[in-house]
């Protein structure tokens, strides 16, 4: 990002994330960071003024509205260019997400301790660093269902964290899908840090392109609307004795999926929650 910036950190509930992020893209902001219920939205600062403050505080506003949730809060600060690569950086540590598994960029290199496994993740502008509840919770229910010499599919893999996660967990080959074209690369680039490029298939588009075989883990962490409109094509991709793990999910969305996954014949058997988030994992109904 060259030149000044605007920081823009609104505090609201996740879920008007997708919503404001939509929206924002298409007025200037050039880049976003979600933390807990901490949305930064990036714009060059030659294109901010108070005309566009108010413009989106009543957007924020407006989304509450809808949604019955308090007002926002809203605030901003200048980020210089000399500055800004130092902070992107120092914002991504090495964090543990589950019992056995670290997650590190390359610029923070983790030496494991005995029985540790450590992903080495840069991110770009996708999804999946190790500091979201949801991959946290994924890669948890990961460690707990996945089985050596399983097959996965990851469909909306983001930096590809849980592709990479289930290799080095034991999982003999993955196949990793996103329709976003900056996940597609830095996925590829993570999965060749992490050696796995022989086991990970990396394909840029959507699940139905795919190739009709089944796996034994599926795993989603993306919007429930996004999960409820692709279910019947991860069930099809699912084998008879195979585990379908979900997040992206908040509590609130538990029930309306729960029934998602019944009508598609699914039964729930674990689930893990982190703050307001939830991950499932799910298995077919016996006949």
């Amino acid at each position: 990002m060259p030149g000044t910036y605007i920081e823009v950190e609104i505090t609201t509930d996740p879920l008007l994330f997708d919503d404001l992020v939509g929206m924002l893209s298409g007025v200037g902001y050039e880049g976003f960071w979600e933390e807990g219920s901490r949305l930064r939205a990036y714009i060059g600062s030659g294109n901010w003024n108070e005309a566009r403050r108010d413009e989106l505080e009543q957007l924020a506003e407006f989304l509450t509205r809808q949604h019955d949730l308090p007002p926002p809060s809203i605030s901003t600060r200048l980020i210089e260019d000399q500055n800004w690569n130092a902070l992107w950086e120092a914002s991504i540590q090495p964090i543990r997400v589950s019992g056995r598994i670290i997650v590190a960029p390359s610029w923070h290199p983790y030496t494991p301790e005995t029985g540790e496994i450590v992903l080495t993740i840069d991110p770009k502008m996708s999804f999946g660093t190790g500091h979201h509840e949801t991959t946290r919770i994924m890669v948890q229910l990961l460690e707990k269902h996945l089985r050596p010499g399983d097959t996965m599919l990851d469909v909306g893999t983001g930096t590809g964290i849980l592709a990479i996660a289930g290799l080095k967990l034991g999982a003999s080959s993955a196949f990793a899908v996103d329709n976003d074209e900056w996940s597609f690369n830095n996925a590829q680039e993570n999965v060749k840090m992490n050696g796995v490029q022989d086991s990970v298939s990396v394909l840029l588009g959507e699940i139905e392109q795919v190739p009709r075989k089944e796996f034994d883990l599926v795993a989603a962490n993306i919007q429930r609307g996004v999960i409820e409109r692709i279910l019947p094509e991860m069930r099809l991709r699912l084998n008879a004795s195979g585990h379908l793990l979900l997040s992206g999910l908040l509590d609130v969305d538990r029930e309306p999926i729960l029934a998602s996954l019944d009508a598609q014949r699914l039964h729930v058997v674990d689930e893990l929650r982190d703050k307001e988030w939830l991950a499932l994992a799910a298995v077919h109904l016996r006949p």
